[in-house]
């Protein structure tokens, strides 16, 4: 494995970490804490150190399960977690639609610190090391009550770290991300979707800011799995209402990308990973993984040459 600093932080993560919306059950899998010991179990023994989750993800599921996996290990781990939403399973039912995407006035600062304790009871831990406002518009983001309640909660030792999980490509929440106090940005970049380059990554570079790259796999698009003509089916997996037009565009965009860019011997995901990995700005991606093979092939992907030691986030042995 190899590490990176997350910006200024002093925190040093390992370039693949651990994403787990699909710990909450809307990827089509149900998770008991078995499953999740030998998940995370295996993450550590492959030397990976974070993981990000949320919440939402599952009302606090996720979390729980995580809490359960590493509580007595918890000094191993940096954990990042998100606040601002709420739990809506009904979403399910709607065509495309995911809990998250369901949103309500979930932002007050008293809300957000009784989610934030929510949330330290269920990871079983007395504070997490990265709370991220989670793709907040930007007259939530501009809430001075909100971030002075959560520097407080810094101050008590609850949170170290605070960071903004961009809901897009939100280059003016990314440029004022240090006037709030932030340290840390996470965006959704991978090689289907470069918008990030256009302003966010740039603006997380000058100053100085831990990126977090979220689905570097695009939802499993990049992922080698699927190809032109197949998709996910299952009911209960929120990517089944994607627009079929646009998953089949999207998958012969990836058989492209297979034919002309993934070096031969590369497996697609692995690929996938190093490529996000070789920005500048990138201190490291978060992949969900269904299984303990996934995990592996995913951890493997720091081994690749296109992971370069001389990286300007690379941390010192």
């Amino acid at each position: 494995m190899k590490y990176r600093q997350l910006g200024n932080t002093g925190l040093r993560v390992s370039v693949i970490g651990v994403g787990t919306w699909q710990l909450g059950g809307e990827w089509g899998q149900r998770f008991t804490q078995r499953d999740v010991n030998r998940l995370l179990g295996r993450a550590g023994e492959l030397g990976v150190n974070l993981i990000d989750t949320a919440e939402c993800y599952g009302d606090h599921l996720a979390e729980a399960l995580i809490g359960g996996g590493i509580h007595q290990q918890r000094e191993d781990w940096v954990v990042a977690t998100k606040f601002g939403h709420q739990f809506h399973p009904e979403a399910l039912r709607q065509a495309g639609r995911s809990p998250v995407q369901v949103r309500t006035d979930y932002w007050k600062p008293t809300e957000v610190v009784g989610q934030l304790e929510a949330s330290l009871r269920a990871l079983r831990t007395d504070h997490v090391d990265l709370y991220q406002m989670h793709s907040g518009a930007n007259e939530v983001f501009d809430r001075h009550d909100l971030w002075e309640a959560l520097h407080q909660q810094v101050a008590e030792g609850k949170i170290r770290h605070l960071g903004v999980s961009l809901g897009g490509g939100d280059i003016r929440q990314a440029r004022r991300a240090r006037q709030v106090g932030a340290d840390v940005v996470q965006v959704g970049y991978n090689r289907l979707d470069r918008s990030a380059e256009q302003g966010v990554l740039p603006a997380c570079l000058e100053q100085d800011l831990g990126v977090i790259v979220r689905e570097p796999l695009a939802n499993g698009y990049l992922s080698g799995t699927y190809r032109p003509g197949g998709w996910v089916t299952a009911a209960d997996d929120w990517r089944s209402g994607h627009d079929p037009a646009e998953v089949q565009r999207k998958l012969e965009m990836v058989e492209e990308l297979r034919r002309t860019e993934v070096p031969e011997g590369m497996t697609m995901a692995q690929w996938a990973l190093g490529w996000c990995l070789r920005h500048p700005a990138a201190s490291c991606v978060v992949a969900g993984s269904k299984s303990v093979q996934q995990l592996e092939a995913n951890a493997a992907a720091a081994d690749l040459d296109l992971i370069r030691d001389d990286h300007p986030r690379a941390a010192v042995p």
